[in-house]
């Protein structure tokens, strides 16, 4: 596997790799893999002539100093499991190089940014689509995978894609869980035993959402979810809803069509964990 750290270097790699026909798949990452990321570098792997994956841990997407401070950085590590899952090129470059000469701009989200992770985290979107547009530019790939795990970053992400009309075709990925359900993250490893036991909570409400989702009102699913959620009270809630799958608005009744989303974030121990469900209008259901 190639290591590249110059922006200049990694443009020149994607040219080289067009010029003998092959197609590029791209995987952006603030490292501390685990097997969600690994997932969509076999994605990329199977679609691909060339596999690309960036480890950057971004400062401009971090609204706390102290989260930017403890995201684990473990890149000695992360490179085999990469080479085992089939990656051909790391771009692992420092802020210097990435942002040289570039001033972030201040894009229209489309409002996109108005709910859920938007009010928490003010600046967070703003700085993963500067990172994303500046990712893009260096590797130009040809399509670039996300896991919906972080499902209003790729809602965002792909409205900018189609509002300025990028190239790069834009492939949301499902969601990768533990056995027991929490969704796969690089914070999970910074929570204890009994906090790891904990954040489970997340998952049960979702998937108690999911189990009453179409078949009664949508604020008696939301009482019941909560009640889940009341079983771990050290579990500090920061936001639970039901939106609209596609613009993710917040929703106090169903809608018409056949899906919602049920997205959630709330304060485990130390970490900050979200995580969201798909909701499917079971077969026979009134509409």
């Amino acid at each position: 596997m190639e290591f590249i750290e110059i922006p200049a270097n990694m443009a020149e790699r994607s040219a080289a790799a067009r010029r003998a026909g092959h197609t590029i798949g791209f995987i952006p990452t603030m490292g501390a893999l685990h097997q969600g990321h690994l997932d969509l570098v076999r994605r990329a792997r199977a679609d691909h002539g060339l596999v690309t994956c960036s480890i950057f841990v971004n400062p401009l997407q971090f609204n706390n100093a102290a989260d930017l401070a403890n995201y684990p950085r473990q890149l000695e590590r992360d490179i085999p499991l990469l080479e085992q899952a089939g990656c051909d090129v790391l771009f692992a470059p420092n802020k210097e190089t990435l942002f040289h000469g570039f001033t972030p701009t201040q894009y229209d989200l489309g409002g996109l940014d108005a709910h859920w992770e938007g009010p928490s985290r003010p600046g967070h979107f703003q700085g993963v689509v500067n990172v994303v547009e500046r990712l893009f530019f260096h590797v130009r790939p040809d399509a670039a995978y996300f896991g919906e795990k972080d499902r209003q970053q790729v809602t965002i992400i792909r409205h900018m894609a189609h509002t300025l009309h990028w190239p790069e075709r834009i492939v949301p990925c499902p969601t990768v869980r533990a056995a027991d359900g929490l969704a796969l993250s690089s914070r999970n490893q910074r929570l204890n035993e009994r906090e790891r036991r904990m954040a489970t909570v997340l998952y049960k409400a979702l998937t108690r959402t999911a189990e009453l989702a179409f078949r009664e009102p949508l604020p008696s699913v939301l009482e019941a979810a909560m009640d889940v959620l009341s079983s771990e009270p050290e579990v500090v809630l920061d936001h639970f809803g039901i939106a609209h799958p596609e613009d993710l608005r917040p929703l106090t009744e169903w809608p018409g069509s056949d899906t919602a989303v049920a997205l959630i974030a709330a304060q485990v121990g130390p970490v900050r964990l979200i995580d969201n469900m798909t909701l499917n209008r079971p077969t026979g259901a009134d509409h």
